[in-house]
C-alpha cells in the first residue's frame, strides 16, 4: 500500500513524470487539457531561446557515449544511457517543457576536457567524476556512486589520456554519490600504505555513516522512489532526476579518508598542485568543502552550486539544510576566489566559464537560497503556518527566470517547509494537528463521514475532470488508506499524481 502510493508522489515532485496508473487498466494516461495548458504557460514564460547551457554542456567533449551500458559482475546493467534516447526535439504533452530541456542537458555522457589538466566524466552516474592531472599522477574528485560506474569512467579517461597512477582522491562531501565508487578507482591497500591519499572535510565519516548506516534502510528505500531508478524510461515514465538521470544500481563502497581538511584557507600541495580549501559545513551536506586550484584558475564548488534549485530538505530523508549558511558560504567563495577563477566545475551538471558569468551564477543561487530563507521566516513571524507559507513564497522574476534556480530537483515549496522545520519544527501551532490519528484510522473515518468510498470516488472524479489534481490526490489518499484493495481509488489517485507530474 505505502509503496504504490508514495512512490508516484515522490517521483513526480522531484522531476519524474507520468507513472503508470495503479488499478483500473494499469496504463499511463495522456496529458489532460489542464496539464497541456499548464505546460504551455511554461513554454511561453521561460527564455527557451537562450542556448548557453547547451554550449557549456557540450564544450570540451572528447568522446560521447550515448549508448553507454555499465554492467555489474552478474552481467546486469547497473547504469545505462541508451534508454534515454527518446529525449530529442520538443517536449511532448506529458512532460513539462522546462524539465524536458533539463533532461536533454543531462544526457551528455562521456569524457570532457574542462580546461588544461582538468577532465570530467559526466553521464556515468547521477554525479560527475573529475580528474585532475598532477605532476606525476591523477587526482580523482568524487568517484561516483558505485564501483562499476567509477571503473568504467576511469577506463574511458585512460583511453584518451596517459595512464598515470592515482595520486589522491578527494571527497567533496558526505553523500554517497560522491564516494561510493571509490573502490572502482583505487584499492584500500594503496591507501593504507600511504601511496594514495584520500582527502575529505572534517566530520566526513560521522555524517556519511549517520546518513547511510543509521537510517540507511529507510533512506535507500526512499531514494529509489525519489530518483525513479526502477521506473521505465519514457516520455510517460522516468525522464530525469533533476541533477542527473537517476542513480546507478551497482556496488556502493567506502574507504575512510586519510587526510581531513578543517579550516577555510587551509592549503596543501597534492602531486605538485596547490589547493586552497574553503570549509562549507551545514550547506548541501553537513560535511562539505569547496576548493580552488590557483595554478589552474579553477574552482570546485562541490554540490554547493548546481544547475537546479537544490533541496533544503531532500525527500529521500536527511537533516534539513541551513539555507542561510549555504548562501553565506557561496558569497564567501566569490569573495575568496572570484577574481582568480576562469572556470567553475561542480559535482553535478557542467562547468561554467568566465569570471563575470561565474560570479553571477554563484551569487544568484545564493540570493535564491537567502530569499526563501528570509521570506519563510518573515511570514512565520506574521503567524502563517508551514503549508500556508509554501503556497505564498515565489522567487522574484529576476531569480526565477534563471534556469539554475528552477525546481528540477528541489522546489521553492519544499524548501520553504524545510526552513520552517529547521527553526520551528513539524508542529504548526494548531492543537488539532498535535496528535493526529494514524492514516488508516483517519482514512476510514473520513470515508465514512463523506458517504462511503463510491460517493467519494464519484465526487473526486468530477474534481479530476476540473483539473483539481492536488485535491483528488488528498481525498483518494484517505480512500486508499481506508481500503488498500480499492482499485478505483488507487487508479484515480495515480491518475491525479501522474497529471501533477
Amino acid at each position: 500500500m505505502h509503496k504504490c502510493f508514495f512512490a508516484p508522489l515522490v517521483a513526480l515532485v522531484l522531476g519524474v513524470t507520468a507513472l503508470p496508473a495503479y488499478g483500473q487498466d494499469d496504463i499511463s494516461r495522456d496529458a489532460t487539457e489542464t496539464t497541456r495548458a499548464a505546460n504551455a504557460v511554461v513554454l511561453r514564460e521561460l527564455p527557451f531561446a537562450n542556448r548557453e547551457d547547451f554550449e557549456f554542456a557540450t564544450r570540451g567533449l572528447i568522446e560521447a557515449v550515448p549508448d553507454l551500458a555499465v554492467k555489474g559482475a552478474d552481467d546486469r546493467v547497473v547504469w545505462g544511457m541508451a534508454p534515454y534516447g527518446f529525449l530529442k526535439g520538443d517536449a511532448p504533452a506529458t512532460v513539462n517543457p522546462s524539465l524536458w530541456r533539463n533532461a536533454m542537458l543531462n544526457t551528455q555522457a562521456g569524457l570532457f576536457k574542462v580546461t588544461e589538466r582538468i577532465y570530467q566524466i559526466r553521464g556515468f552516474d547521477i554525479s560527475n567524476m573529475t580528474l585532475i592531472e598532477g605532476d606525476t599522477g591523477i587526482i580523482v574528485i568524487d568517484p561516483l556512486l558505485t564501483t562499476e560506474s567509477a571503473k568504467a569512467g576511469l577506463e574511458l579517461y585512460f583511453k584518451h589520456r596517459p595512464k598515470k597512477p592515482i595520486a589522491a582522491v578527494i571527497y567533496t562531501h558526505s553523500h554517497a554519490d560522491h564516494f561510493g565508487g571509490v573502490r572502482g578507482v583505487v584499492n584500500e591497500e594503496d591507501v593504507k600504505s600511504g601511496k594514495i591519499k584520500i582527502i575529505a572535510p572534517q566530520g566526513f565519516m560521522d555524517h556519511a555513516i549517520s546518513e547511510n548506516v543509521i537510517a540507511g534502510n529507510a533512506m535507500s528505500r526512499r531514494a529509489a522512489y525519489m530518483y525513479g531508478s526502477l521506473i521505465p524510461k519514457s516520455p510517460r515514465g522516468q525522464v530525469d532526476a533533476g541533477i542527473g538521470k537517476t542513480i546507478s544500481t551497482g556496488t556502493l563502497t567506502l574507504i575512510p579518508p586519510t587526510v581531513h581538511v578543517s579550516r577555510t584557507g587551509e592549503e596543501m600541495i597534492v602531486d605538485g598542485l596547490r589547493i586552497v580549501f574553503q570549509m562549507t559545513p551545514d550547506t548541501e551536506a553537513p560535511s562539505e568543502m569547496n576548493f580552488h586550484f590557483p595554478q589552474l584558475r579553477a574552482l570546485c564548488l562541490a554540490e554547493n552550486a548546481n544547475g537546479s534549485l537544490p533541496n533544503l530538505y531532500t525527500l529521500r530523508g536527511a537533516q534539513v539544510r541551513d539555507a542561510r549558511s549555504w548562501a553565506l558560504h557561496l558569497n564567501e567563495a566569490v569573495r575568496l576566489f572570484g577574481d582568480q577563477t576562469d572556470v567553475l566545475f561542480t559535482s553535478h551538471f557542467f562547468p561554467r566559464y568566465g569570471q563575470a558569468r561565474i560570479a553571477e551564477f554563484v551569487t544568484r543561487q545564493a540570493d535564491a537560497y537567502k530569499y526563501v530563507h528570509d521570506q519563510t521566516l518573515r511570514l512565520a513571524n506574521h503567524g502563517y503556518t508551514m503549508n500556508e507559507i509554501a503556497e505564498m513564497v515565489r522567487l522574484p522574476e529576476s531569480l526565477a527566470r534563471e534556469r539554475f534556480n528552477r525546481g528540477y530537483y528541489g522546489t521553492v515549496s519544499h524548501n520553504t517547509k524545510a526552513v520552517y522545520q529547521r527553526y520551528l519544527g513539524w508542529f504548526d501551532g494548531n492543537p488539532a494537528n498535535l496528535i493526529p490519528l494514524p492514516p488508516e484510522e483517519v482514512g476510514r473515518k473520513y470515508v465514512e463521514f463523506m458517504g462511503g468510498a463510491d460517493a467519494v470516488i464519484a465526487k473526486a472524479q468530477v474534481a479530476f475532470d476540473k483539473g483539481e489534481y492536488r485535491w483528488v490526490a488528498e481525498v483518494m489518499n484517505h480512500v486508499v488508506f481506508a481500503d488498500p484493495e480499492n482499485a478505483k481509488a488507487r487508479g484515480l489517485a495515480a491518475d491525479a499524481l501522474e497529471q501533477m507530474g
